[in-house]
């Protein structure tokens, strides 16, 4: 059976609330490393990735903290979720660290130390998996806030979990770097973030993203924030409903965030295909742009099916 749940007043998760208070003030620094500081790396300015990193990591930093506050105060989930920040904390203080020695942070193995600290980062990515698995586990088994949010929050914590769990495809070494391996001529590199090129080349502004080739990060990004984007979807229709009558009622807020929620993981699948084909986010082939076409029209249909439906159920019972 599952339970419902309010949260208490003061149950917000510390250790993720400190995390993402000692990470938020980097924000601020990339930016001014943005400003200041002209080194580029992987063709990229070399403060960008930490830039993204703080904001990614404070919002799910305190969005993870949030949600704790409905879970039992149990050594069983207090644990995980700070194992969560302990994790987030180990790789941006390597990502951070390994900008200011100007050394590549993630897939890079060239000297010992470049490895050791890599190991580190990939053994954190892999324990901050686990963890919310664990956390997500007792979160879907709670009653947050009414069925639209609890249903927001959950399908949110699944496509999150593989949206983390997109990682690994970037750490595998590519054909390329297994033959330089055979042939003695290892770069130092293994893993990559783009497909169909190499990594370093044309990029888009602030998100980095590859504009030649295929870029496993598009997926990796919109799934992990779909934790976010789905319970604040809930939290805009509640607000809506106060205007609009035909949102009033719960049980069609809810079928239009499990809509949401189905069509958000099939784009996160959608963006993960495209890269996975060698293709740029801003270059989508015909095929592409038909199937985004058609996941278009489904789910606008099945809002529509949706809001007929409420308005039926409106004046039948008038």
């Amino acid at each position: 059976m599952r339970e419902r749940t309010t949260p208490g007043p003061g149950t917000w998760h510390r250790p993720l609330l400190l995390v993402a208070a000692v990470t938020a003030p980097f924000v601020a620094i990339s930016l001014a490393g943005l400003a200041l500081d002209g080194r580029v790396l992987v063709g990229a300015p070399i403060w960008g990735k930490p830039f993204k990193f703080a904001v990614s990591i404070v919002l799910y930093a305190v969005t993870w903290s949030w949600l704790v506050t409905y879970l039992p105060h149990r050594r069983l989930v207090r644990w995980p979720a700070t194992v969560i920040a302990a994790a987030l904390a180990v790789e941006y203080a390597i990502i951070v660290a390994q900008v200011i020695r100007g050394r590549q942070s993630h897939f890079n193995v060239a000297t010992p130390l470049d490895g050791i600290l890599w190991g580190v980062m990939g053994t954190s990515i892999t324990v901050l998996w686990l963890a919310n698995i664990v956390v997500a586990l007792f979160l879907i088994r709670r009653e947050i806030g009414g069925r639209t949010l609890t249903w927001a929050v959950r399908s949110g914590a699944a496509i999150s979990l593989l949206g983390i769990g997109m990682a690994f495809l970037m750490t595998r070494p590519t054909e390329a770097q297994r033959a330089a391996m055979r042939e003695g001529g290892f770069g130092g590199i293994i893993g990559r973030h783009s497909v169909g090129v190499l990594d370093g080349g044309p990029i888009m502004q602030v998100t980095g993203w590859s504009t030649t080739g295929g870029d496993l990060r598009v997926a990796h990004f919109v799934g992990i924030h779909a934790l976010q984007a789905l319970p604040l979807l809930a939290l805009l229709l509640a607000a809506m409903a106060r205007r609009t009558t035909l949102l009033r009622g719960e049980r069609v807020r809810t079928r239009l965030v499990l809509v949401a929620a189905a069509g958000y993981a099939a784009f996160t699948g959608l963006t993960l295909w495209q890269a996975l084909r060698g293709q740029p986010l801003t270059r989508p082939d015909g095929l592409t742009l038909a199937v985004a076409g058609i996941l278009a029209a489904l789910v606008l249909a099945a809002v529509a099916a949706v809001l007929a439906t409420a308005r039926r159920d409106r004046e039948e019972a008038r």
